[in-house]
């Protein structure tokens, strides 16, 4: 593969990017919410952590501070209290508190829809505006880059850099706009049923013979 052109290289992406929509329909957003706020909170507090521990976690947080009024008045200790297991909770409490006053007190209550004035906020990065504008808006901006679709990718060799921001740069060459928000599910499904980090299934998966890491 080191010798692939990219317009062979683009030709596998899109075999990829189909066979992963055949085997996961219902790939979708793991993290459970109501709205672009939610959203939004629920993926600052996944960092470090599973999604599974945020969506222990957000039910009972979200019904005592719906909005993001409610959240901006929140006191920073009661809400650390409630997302303890997340990890980081100083941190992360403080910018999800950041995060619903700089909506509040900028943009009238409402989470902003550009790449520019989300990562204005407090504990937005590229990464976090990138899962809000995609999965709550339909505006495909980037591709979410966490840690399985940085392993994937750079298994499946569709790109050889190892910061976030560089590997979403090769995959925004690869695949359609449309499918950039998509892709980051496919490929956390994958991550999460077959290639695990630790001992990838590689006889069990339906890439093997377009992955240039298959053991098989």
């Amino acid at each position: 593969m080191s010798r692939e052109s990219n317009k062979s290289k683009r030709e596998r992406s899109h075999q990829i990017f189909d066979l992963l929509s055949q085997e996961y329909p219902d790939a979708h957003c793991a993290l459970e919410h109501e709205g672009p706020f939610q959203l939004g909170v629920a993926t600052i507090l996944s960092a470090q952590t599973t999604d599974e521990r945020v969506n222990m976690v957000t039910p009972k947080l979200f019904v005592g501070y719906p909005s993001p009024d409610d959240l901006a008045r929140a006191d920073q200790v009661d809400i650390e209290k409630l997302i303890h297991s997340t990890g980081f909770f100083r941190s992360k409490a403080k910018n999800i508190i950041g995060f619903a006053r700089g909506i509040v007190e900028d943009h009238d209550g409402k989470v902003p829809r550009t790449m520019e004035d989300l990562t204005a906020l407090p504990g937005v990065g590229r990464k976090t505006a990138n899962v809000i504008l995609g999965n709550a808006f339909g505006i495909n901006i980037g591709v979410v880059v966490d840690t399985h679709v940085k392993r994937l990718s750079n298994l499946l060799a569709l790109t050889k850099e190892v910061y976030p921001e560089k590997i979403e740069r090769d995959l925004i060459q690869l695949f359609p706009q449309d499918n950039w928000t998509i892709l980051s599910h496919l490929l956390i499904f994958h991550g999460r049923e077959v290639c695990y980090a630790r001992r990838p299934q590689c006889q069990l998966c339906m890439m093997s013979d377009l992955c240039p890491s298959a053991t098989i």
